[in-house]
């Protein structure tokens, strides 16, 4: 247990260093236009919203399954392990939001621009919310149509961020379970890409750092839980006799 905290800890720590600097920085999120690499950004975050969420997070469960080669007893079981720690993730995140009810920052700069109050834009149901966005915006020649369109589909609450906890979680699967089998490029992979969904989440004026700091921490207490049961239902995370002269030679040819 403690080695595997250990391993998750020091991912946490990786993905936090970017919200923590701009948390402490000070910076402030603003509509930023059309630039290519915001809509870059868009479609990095859209590998977490639905639908394409549900086929990452097929995706990742099968890479997994082949990395760690368990027998089918025990693949079936790390299936489900991987799975209720994405669920159980989703379902504390909406828990926390609907009592913590922090505005998000498109929200905010709504309430300053254009008079729209954050109190009252939240007594709404999601629909009226999505129409309150699209009047307020459709005149509006700074915002690109497909960042308006995304902002009339998420107007729930900001904290914690669920798109973090997502990405975050399989980053931290990654470093749990994937650690010991030496997959270091699946693992920096996965970073990588937690870390662009979490930026990305910023910079669309989804969420504020903080946001993200929690949703990490919170990752990290479920996936370090997740990890462990998956290695005593599961079966060792460290790889059989056989697999260890692959993991050699591949480790050679990264040399």
């Amino acid at each position: 247990m403690l080695d595997i905290a250990k391993r998750t800890a020091c991912g946490a720590v990786a993905l936090l260093i970017i919200p923590l600097l701009v948390w402490f920085s000070g910076w402030q999120w603003h509509p930023t236009g059309h630039g290519n690499w915001l809509k870059l950004m868009y479609w990095v975050t859209e590998t977490v919203t639905r639908p394409w969420g549900i086929i990452t997070h097929v995706l990742l469960c099968a890479w997994f399954l082949w990395c760690l080669r368990f027998r089918l007893r025990a693949a079936i079981l790390l299936f489900a392990i991987l799975g209720a720690a994405i669920v159980v993730g989703q379902t504390a995140k909406s828990f926390i939001k609907e009592r913590v009810q922090e505005p998000r920052p498109f929200v905010m700069w709504l309430e300053k621009t254009h008079q729209v109050p954050a109190s009252e834009f939240y007594t709404l149901d999601r629909k009226a919310r999505g129409h309150v966005v699209h009047e307020q915006l459709k005149d509006e020649t700074g915002i690109p149509g497909w960042l308006r369109k995304h902002w009339q589909k998420e107007t729930g609450f900001a904290f914690p961020s669920g798109h973090t906890m997502f990405a975050a979680s399989w980053a931290l699967l990654g470093v749990g379970l994937l650690w010991p089998r030496r997959r270091t490029v699946t693992i920096v992979v996965l970073l990588v890409w937690a870390t662009a969904v979490m930026s990305s989440r910023m910079l669309l004026g989804m969420h504020w750092p903080r946001d993200l700091v929690v949703a990490t921490l919170i990752s990290w207490l479920l996936v370090t839980l997740a990890c462990w049961i998956a290695q005593r239902v599961c079966g060792p995370l460290t790889p059989p006799v056989q697999e260890q002269q692959e993991i050699a030679e591949r480790e050679q040819e990264t040399r």
